[in-house]
C-alpha cells in the first residue's frame, strides 16, 4: 500500500487520462500530478473540451485511466470495492436523474444506500444523517415535494444534499452550475464553500464560472493544452496560469481584479 499524507485525500502520480482501443490510445493529457487536501474547495477548470469531464470520469473510476496512479485516502483506487469507493467517494453528474417521481426525502434517502442492509431499511441514524443533509442545504421545506416539482437550482441542491447523505470524505461534481442563471451559480458555489467549512470534506468541482471559482476556491486544477496546474487561486495569478487559457483575440485575464475581461 502506498502511503501518503495523513491529510491528503486525493492524489494522482504520472497520470495519463484518455482512450483505449484497439488499434491505438488517444491521450487527453498525461503527467498529471496533484493533491488535494481535507477540507478543501477545489474547482476544476479550463476550456471547452480540454478534458475535464475524461479527467473526473478518471478519477472515479467511471472511465479506465491509460496509466499512472490514483490513490484514494492513500490506497489505489482500482483496489476498493464498489462499495468501499461509494463510502469514500460521492459523484454528482449533470445527467437526468432517472425517476423524478420520487420526493425529495426519498432521493436524498438514495445516499444512504451503501450502508443499509439488503432490503433497504433506513435505521435511525440513516434518518438522522438525512434529515441533517436536507437541513445543511436548506431544503427541509421541499423534502415531501416531488423531484419533477423542482426548478433547477433546487434539483441541484437535493443532488447535493443526497451526496452529503453518502456521507463520504470526498464529493465529486460535474458541472454543478450548468443551466442556472448567474444568481444560482453562485449561490451553489456558495453552499459548496459553506459546507467544507462545516463538514471538513473535500469538493471537487468543475467548472466554466473561472471568475467565481478563483474568488470561492482554496485549491484549483487549471488543465491547458500542454499541462496539469494545482495550486491556490493566488499563485495561479501570479504565475499568469490564467491568461493561457483561452485566445487573446476576444477575452483576456486581468490579474489586477483576478478576473476575464472583453477586449474592446
Amino acid at each position: 500500500m502506498t502511503k501518503t499524507n495523513q491529510h491528503t485525500i486525493l492524489k494522482t502520480e504520472n497520470l495519463s487520462i484518455g482512450y483505449a482501443s484497439k488499434k491505438a490510445n488517444t491521450i487527453v493529457t498525461s503527467h498529471i500530478n496533484m493533491v488535494l487536501q481535507k477540507g478543501q474547495l477545489v474547482g476544476l477548470v479550463g476550456a471547452n473540451g480540454i478534458g475535464k469531464s475524461t479527467l473526473l470520469r478518471t478519477l472515479t473510476n467511471v472511465q479506465d485511466k491509460l496509466s499512472g496512479n490514483v490513490l484514494l485516502k492513500g490506497e489505489n483506487l482500482e483496489t476498493y470495492s464498489n462499495t468501499d469507493l461509494a463510502k469514500t467517494m460521492s459523484l454528482v453528474l449533470t445527467e437526468k436523474i432517472a425517476s423524478k417521481n420520487l420526493s425529495v426525502f426519498e432521493l436524498v434517502a438514495l445516499g444512504r444506500q451503501p450502508y443499509t442492509n439488503w432490503v433497504g431499511n433506513l435505521s435511525a441514524n440513516d434518518l438522522e444523517v438525512v434529515n441533517r443533509a436536507l437541513n445543511q442545504t436548506n431544503i427541509e421545506a421541499l423534502k415531501d415535494k416531488k423531484c419533477f416539482e423542482l426548478s433547477d437550482g433546487q434539483l441541484q441542491k437535493v443532488m447535493i444534499a443526497r451526496a452529503l447523505a453518502q456521507d463520504t470524505d470526498l464529493i465529486i461534481l460535474d458541472e454543478p452550475t450548468t443551466h442556472l442563471d448567474m444568481y444560482h451559480k453562485a449561490y451553489i458555489l456558495k453552499l459548496l464553500q459553506k459546507l467544507v467549512k462545516e463538514t471538513h470534506k473535500t469538493i471537487l468541482f468543475s467548472s466554466h464560472e473561472i471568475d467565481l471559482a478563483i474568488q470561492l476556491c482554496d485549491t484549483m486544477v487549471v488543465m491547458t493544452d500542454n499541462t496539469v496546474i494545482t495550486d491556490t487561486p493566488c499563485n495561479l495569478i501570479s504565475k499568469g496560469v490564467f491568461e493561457t487559457l483561452f485566445p487573446k483575440d476576444l477575452i483576456a485575464f486581468d490579474n489586477h481584479s483576478g478576473s476575464f475581461k472583453i477586449i474592446k
